[in-house]
C-alpha cells in the first residue's frame, strides 16, 4: 500500500512555472515507478510523465516535452514535476500515481493521489 499526496498546484499566467510535489508514505517509495497524470474538466485522465525506480528512464507526453521535467528523490519519498512555459491547455487537476510498469495508461498504475489543481490563464 502507498499513500500519495500532491502539493504545489496553483494559478499562474501563461508562460509561468510551477513545481508539483508528490509525497509517498506507507511503503517503500523506491520500489515503485512513479507517474504524473492530469484531468481537465470534461476530459479523460491523460498521461503526463513517468520515471522509473532509479530515475534512469523517463517518458513524457508529447505536448509537455521540453517544458516539463519529472524527477524523484527516493531518500525523501517524493516525486516532482517541474512545469515551465505553462499554457492554458495545461489547466487540469494533476495526479501522481505509483505502479510497477512503465506505461502511459492510467489503469496500469496501482495507487493514486487526490490531485492538485493547476490553472493557467492567458
Amino acid at each position: 500500500q502507498v499513500r500519495l499526496v500532491e502539493s504545489g498546484g496553483g494559478s499562474v499566467q501563461a508562460g509561468g512555472s510551477l513545481t508539483l510535489s508528490c509525497a509517498a508514505s506507507g511503503s517503500i517509495f523506491s520500489d515503485y515507478l512513479m507517474g504524473w497524470f492530469r484531468q481537465a474538466p470534461g476530459k479523460e485522465r491523460e498521461f503526463v510523465a513517468a520515471i522509473t525506480r532509479s530515475g534512469g528512464r523517463i517518458t513524457y507526453e508529447d505536448s509537455v516535452k521540453g517544458r516539463f521535467t519529472i524527477s524523484r528523490d527516493n531518500a525523501k519519498n517524493t516525486v516532482y514535476l517541474q512545469m515551465n512555459s505553462l499554457k492554458p491547455e495545461d489547466t487540469a487537476v494533476y495526479y501522481c500515481a505509483a505502479g510497477s510498469v512503465l506505461s502511459m495508461r492510467a489503469p496500469q498504475y496501482d495507487y493514486w493521489g487526490q490531485g492538485t489543481q493547476v490553472t493557467v490563464s492567458s
